[in-house]
């Protein structure tokens, strides 16, 4: 088992739904990736950058409801300042993006 942590510390991480609205090639990084541009509605546009590139085209991304941490720091990568972090499964080293299964408000709380 990984690392336990209490209830009150899993509450402090702020998960939202978001809408990818743009979708960017990221040359600069150091592994395949995005940039993306992220509506999550009231709480307002977060960019983020995403390994992503080997299971979902920028096609399939546009309009993709997402999760989203969107209290962690920001994080410099190469000349992009990425605002929240996407969250999906792994398999393989592959990373499968988590989604609602129907349409929701953006900036919605995931619990």
């Amino acid at each position: 088992m990984e690392k336990i942590v209490t209830f009150e510390e899993f509450t402090k991480v702020d998960l939202r739904i978001g809408t990818i609205v743009e979708i960017n090639d990221f040359p600069e990084a150091r592994n395949p990736a995005y940039q993306l541009v992220i509506d999550f509605g009231a709480l307002g546009i977060k960019k983020s950058s995403a390994q992503i590139t080997t299971l979902y085209s920028k096609q399939d991304l546009l309009n993709r409801q997402v999760v989203a941490v969107i209290n962690f720091p920001k994080k410099q990568i190469a000349k992009f300042m990425s605002e929240c972090l996407v969250v999906g499964a792994v398999k393989d080293g592959d990373v499968f993006l988590l989604r609602p299964e129907m349409q929701v408000l953006n900036g919605s709380t995931v619990a």
